[in-house]
């Protein structure tokens, strides 16, 4: 149901706001995380095998438990962003977002004209309830939807300060690992040159005063997230949920039969 978005308005009120990645395409896990008390949950379609259809369903799972739906698009392609945004998402992240011309971009994809180019078809799509609110939402879409862009470059770094001016761009989001590889020292977050990078661009965040959001890592804990200012944290996913769980059981189990 359309709505307005509780997690765009958290953040606009100077809040925080946590949530965690959908990567399994599993109603189910999405329901499950949606119950604990997430503030949203990201449905990775860029690294995630979830198509639009199936990423409906996991909105229908979650939106029991009152948290946001976003969703993470491959690229910065006009078309999937309209159909994610036709589909009902509240916010779109599109990754590696490298300049202010990007982020216009991303922006305009988001936009029905004469604000942006968007495809209208607000008589018909999920996002509208189906036409049952159709003027509204045609009128309050740009207000009511989060837009992130992600860093993940040492040219999306440098562009921080011009990419922070573009209007309608709600979160700067960092993705440590992509970041790192952009100088060759892919998930080598012990090296002093990648540490340097991740803590030049969240200075740039913090500076341009959009919001800062990202991810724990070996860079940063959530706690020091919050101290440094991030106020969107996306924390783990439901394969890393299980994957944790299941290990833990599974060598408790081993060293009970070991100490047999």
């Amino acid at each position: 149901m359309y709505r307005p978005n509780p997690v765009k308005q958290r953040l606009a009120a100077g809040g925080s706001v946590f949530g965690c990645w959908l990567n399994m395409a599993s109603p189910m896990a999405a329901e499950v995380v949606g119950l604990a008390g997430y503030d949203c949950v990201m449905i990775d379609n860029e690294h995630g095998p979830a198509s639009l259809l199936e990423s409906v369903g996991l909105m229908h799972a979650v939106a029991a438990s009152g948290a946001s739906s976003l969703m993470r698009v491959p690229w910065n392609d006009a078309v999937y962003i309209k159909r994610a945004l036709d589909a009902g998402v509240e916010g779109v992240m599109v990754p590696s977002v490298g300049s202010a011309d990007e982020a216009r971009a991303v922006v305009a994809a988001c936009r029905y004209p004469p604000a942006g180019i968007r495809g209208a078809a607000c008589g018909s799509v999920r996002a509208s309830d189906y036409g049952l609110c159709a003027e509204h939402y045609r009128d309050t879409a740009a207000d009511t939807l989060l837009v992130i862009c992600q860093i993940e470059s040492v040219a999306g770094v440098d562009a921080v300060p011009e990419i922070a001016k573009v209007p309608g761009v709600d979160v700067l989001f960092l993705g440590p690992y992509d970041l790192s590889g952009s100088i060759g020292k892919l998930g080598r977050f012990d090296d002093p040159e990648v540490a340097a990078l991740f803590d030049r661009a969240e200075r740039a965040i913090l500076d341009s005063g959009v919001c800062y959001g990202t991810v724990p890592s070996p860079l940063r804990t959530t706690a020091q997230l919050l101290s440094a200012g991030c106020r969107f944290v996306l924390g783990g996913s439901d394969t890393s949920f299980v994957r944790k769980g299941a290990l833990a059981e599974v060598a408790a189990f081993r060293a009970l039969v070991r100490g047999g």
